[in-house]
């Protein structure tokens, strides 16, 4: 059986990798899909209130057309998520290159800026629904429609994650441990 392996004290009482089954690798790497997505979400939820506050700022106290005021919101939302992924959500990944990944995370951010507000240019331009709860409610379900982008790209392409520590620690044990089946095969010699 494959296994991962994950360091901590064995049940015999000794201190090596505690060798996992495939169905505790699938749970362990559930529980860090579970923690990304939660942490992605948080910033994320904040970011929506960023961009849905200053959305609605700019459109109470200016008389910018509804997408205008939207697109500059969504710029100040990237700019505030950028810190938040960077730093929170995604701090442990690969910092090598900055300026690639500031860069895949710009070009990503401003295509989920286009399908954010392509929608609801569709529903202002389009429909004509115009009404400040018609803005916002398109203006949120843009934002979802563009967050479930964003979450695939950025984990995809812009914060890379680093080797994973399972797969070099499963090949440190798997080389560490004597071949078992040789050893079963071979008679008792006395």
């Amino acid at each position: 059986m494959v296994g991962l392996t994950s360091p901590g004290r064995h049940p015999d009482g000794r201190d090596r990798p505690i060798t996992m089954s495939e169905p505790g690798a699938l749970r362990m790497r559930l529980n860090g899909l579970f923690r990304e997505v939660a942490k992605f979400g948080a910033v994320g939820a904040i970011g929506v209130l960023v961009d849905l506050g200053v959305f609605n700022l700019v459109r109470h106290f200016s008389d910018l057309p509804v997408v205008r005021a939207s697109i500059i919101a969504t710029l100040v939302a990237i700019a505030f998520n950028y810190v938040g992924f960077r730093y929170f959500t995604y701090r442990d990944r690969d910092k090598s290159s900055r300026t690639k990944e500031m860069s895949l995370f710009l070009l990503f951010s401003l295509i989920g800026l286009v399908i954010q507000n392509g929608l609801l240019f569709a529903a202002t331009y389009g429909f004509g629904w115009d009404g400040p709860l018609a803005s916002n409610f398109f203006k949120f379900f843009g934002i979802g429609v563009a967050t479930l982008f964003r979450f695939w790209s950025y984990r995809t392409w812009v914060f890379r994650a680093l080797p994973a520590k399972e797969a070099v620690q499963a090949a440190e044990s798997f080389l560490e441990q004597p071949p078992r089946q040789a050893a079963r095969r071979q008679p008792d010699r006395v």
